[in-house]
This record gives C-alpha cells, sequence and structure tokens, in this order.
C-alpha cells in the first residue's frame, strides 16, 4: 500500500491531527524521540509568543498496540493549548469574532484565500495557512524517520544563510571522495547546528545571524534564509526513471516546496550546475569495490535519473522572509476598499531554523514513501527481506 498522510486542524482550533496511511506493521515507535522532533521544531533565535505558549506533544490515538504499529491507519493529534484564548472567536459551533480580519497581508495567502474560497473574514484562511500547521509534518516525519532508521538512514541539517549572514560551512564543500569521512563530516556538521539557537554550527556566523535578526526586529521588518538538509544510508534504486510523477528529486522537491515560504529548492550543486561544464558537474565513478558506488564528489546529491544512487542525499531550500511585520505593508480593506497598512498577527521575526526541522521532516516523508514503495510495506520485516536486510 502507497504512503497516504492527511493534516487537519486550524492554527487556534481545538487540535492538529495528522493520519498516516499506509505505514508497516511491526515498527515499534519510541514517543520520547517523536516529541524531541516537535520540540526542536519550536526552538530558535527570532521565534514569536506562540512559542512560549504551546508546548508540544503527540497523542496517538489510533493504529498503534502496547508502542508497536498495527498496520492500520496511525493517528496522531497535537493540542493547541493557546485555544484556551480563542474558544469563541474560533468556535466549531455557535460563537461569534466581533474583530474580524479584513485586510491582507502581502505575501501571506489571505488575499488569495479570500478569492479562491470566498470569505469575507481572512482568519477563515490564515487559521488554516499558518505554520502552525506544520507541527503536523513534523510529528508524522518523527514517526517516518523511526522507520528509516530500521534501514540505516539518518537525516540532518542545518541553516547557512538568515538574511545577508551566511556561513561557508557546506554540505556542497565537503570532501566526497572517502565515503566514511564524508558521513562523518556531515554528522558533525549538523551537530554543531543542534547546539545553535540558530541552527548554524559556525559560532561567528551564528552571532552574526543574531544581530540580523535583531536589526530586523528593531526595524518592524522580518527575515528569511537558507538552510541544507541530508540523508545518509540511503540505497540505491529509490524513485524511478519510467515516470515523472515517480522520480525521487520531484517528490522531494514538491515535499520541500510544500513548506510554508519555501521559494525555491534545490539538489546536489543546484542552480550551480548551470553555470558550470559538465567535466566539473558529473560525478566520476571509481570504484565498484565496497561502498559501491565509489565516487570522487557528490555534485549530483545523491540522484541521478529521478533514482538514489546510493550516495548521501543533498537538499538546499530558501525561506522567504515571515509575511507579517509589526512595521505592516500597504494593503487594503477588502470591504471598504480603504487603503492601509496590512493587518498584524503574533508572528516571528525569523523561522529559518524551525523551517529547517520542518525540512528535515518532509524530506523523511518524501523517503519513506520511496522506500515503502520499492520493498511492499505491509510488515516491517517484508519490507527488510524486500531490500535484503
Amino acid at each position: 500500500m502507497p504512503l497516504r498522510i492527511l493534516t487537519a486542524g486550524e492554527s487556534h482550533g481545538p487540535a492538529l491531527t495528522a493520519i498516516i496511511e499506509g505505514l508497516p506493521a511491526g515498527l515499534h515507535l519510541d514517543r520520547e524521540a517523536m516529541d524531541h522532533q516537535l520540540a526542536r521544531r519550536q526552538r530558535g533565535y527570532g521565534r514569536g509568543g506562540r512559542m512560549q505558549i504551546e508546548s508540544d506533544r503527540t497523542e496517538i490515538t489510533s493504529g498503534l498496540r502496547f508502542g508497536v504499529t498495527l498496520g492500520s491507519p496511525l493517528t496522531l493529534t497535537i493540542a493547541n493549548r493557546d485555544r484556551e484564548n480563542w474558544r469563541e472567536r474560533m468556535a466549531v459551533w455557535e460563537g461569534s469574532d466581533d474583530d474580524p480580519v479584513r485586510v491582507p497581508r502581502p505575501g501571506h495567502a489571505d488575499l488569495a484565500g479570500a478569492l479562491k474560497y470566498g470569505h469575507r473574514d481572512l482568519r477563515s484562511v490564515l487559521e488554516r495557512a499558518s505554520a502552525r500547521e506544520t507541527a503536523t509534518r513534523v510529528a508524522v516525519g518523527a514517526v517516518l524517520r523511526q522507520l528509516l532508521a530500521e534501514f540505516g538512514i539518518w537525516i540532518g541539517g542545518h541553516v547557512i544563510r538568515t538574511g545577508m549572514a551566511a556561513t561557508g560551512d557546506s554540505f556542497r564543500t565537503l570532501p566526497a571522495d572517502n565515503r566514511k569521512q564524508y558521513e562523518t563530516l556531515i554528522r558533525d556538521l549538523c551537530g554543531r547546528a543542534a547546539e545553535s539557537d540558530v541552527g548554524c554550527g559556525d559560532p561567528e556566523t551564528a552571532e552574526m545571524m543574531k544581530k540580523e535578526i535583531d536589526n530586523a526586529m528593531a526595524a518592524g521588518d522580518s527575515l528569511g534564509g537558507v538552510f541544507e538538509t541530508a540523508a545518509l544510508g540511503v540505497p540505491a534504486g529509490l524513485g524511478s526513471n519510467g515516470m515523472w510523477d515517480r522520480r525521487l528529486d520531484a517528490a522531494i522537491g514538491a515535499a520541500m516546496m510544500s513548506i510554508p515560504g519555501i521559494k525555491a529548492v534545490e539538489i546536489g550543486l543546484g542552480t550551480e550546475a548551470a553555470s558550470l561544464p559538465g567535466s566539473r558537474v558529473h560525478d566520476p565513478i571509481l570504484s565498484a569495490a565496497p561502498p559501491f558506488p565509489g565516487r570522487g564528489s557528490n555534485n549530483a546529491g545523491g540522484i541521478e535519473g529521478g533514482i538514489s544512487n546510493g550516495q548521501p542525499l543533498i537538499v538546499r531550500a530558501a525561506m522567504k522572509p515571515i509575511p507579517t511585520l509589526t512595521g505592516p505593508l500597504p494593503s487594503v480593506n477588502i470591504e471598504t476598499g480603504e487603503k492601509t497598512g496590512a493587518h498584524r498577527e503574533r508572528s516571528d521575526v525569523c523561522a529559518v531554523p524551525a523551517a529547517e526541522v520542518v525540512g528535515e521532516a518532509m524530506l523523511a516523508i518524501a523517503l519513506a514513501d520511496a522506500l515503502i514503495e520499492r520493498t511492499g510495506g505491509d510488515s516491517l520485516d517484508r519490507m527488510k527481506r524486500g531490500l535484503d536486510i
């Protein structure tokens, strides 16, 4: 059965919910590992007041017995603690809102959603469009990371840019001719980034990033940035060159682009490959001896022809600045046509470290789907036999 994931819930509704269909039976889940990923998403210098309110925990209400998956749909629920302050304005049945949102924010789904669904109160758009929804994706990713770990697949990442502050540390620049050393360097870089509240493993650049965030906050502005995500231990043969929608890079690209605020995704060298000759882009095949394949570089980022080639997967994503500004941009009231400053909603100044965590989750989702398709996913034992593990 192919993997299928649904999420539901509004930012200030009772709870967020996710359903995972197609998860194999026999997978032991670690509750603390799941909550750890949710806590990582809430971290970060420049986060807003909402993160001081929520303390996300995952409750599983179906598909699990004695901590082991049953093969039936797994349902995850994350309660919204801030719901207590929004019971009247976000009531499921009777309720009212004496302060409807009429002024859309440039860069947010407010206006486009109102045009699509015909809402006159923009809160009916922004509640679902809020990045709060990504908590469910991180919870789903936390489950699927545990599935991937059964096959020796590890995922990590780091932030390489916040505003104009950027580090020279990158997965792209690490020497890739020695597989063991290459993977060790990737893990080390991710480990250093995990200790940083801006998600950057270079202390000097991390301080520059904090200054960028402080300056944006003082100016009533917001910042975006760039992060990298890597997956190690990915077996060759995931994805397909047989049909466009089964290509692994297409699935990863779609997963990453679905994260709120992401405007560009690159795999391997990405756009840099367009300016270089083929002799400097394509990765030489040096050896058929273990660990096969021996390559002189990893400019392809672990994918060739839409199929994983056994090298580490390297993905980079660029996030635009948060649309809510304390110094709002010009907008108009959709009811009166009056020109005014855009609506202000409680928000972050910068959420790139959190987006990186969501990026890891989305990479886990794309890889788990490809792995289940490759091996058959009714049970964990059958999956392992299908991959000869």
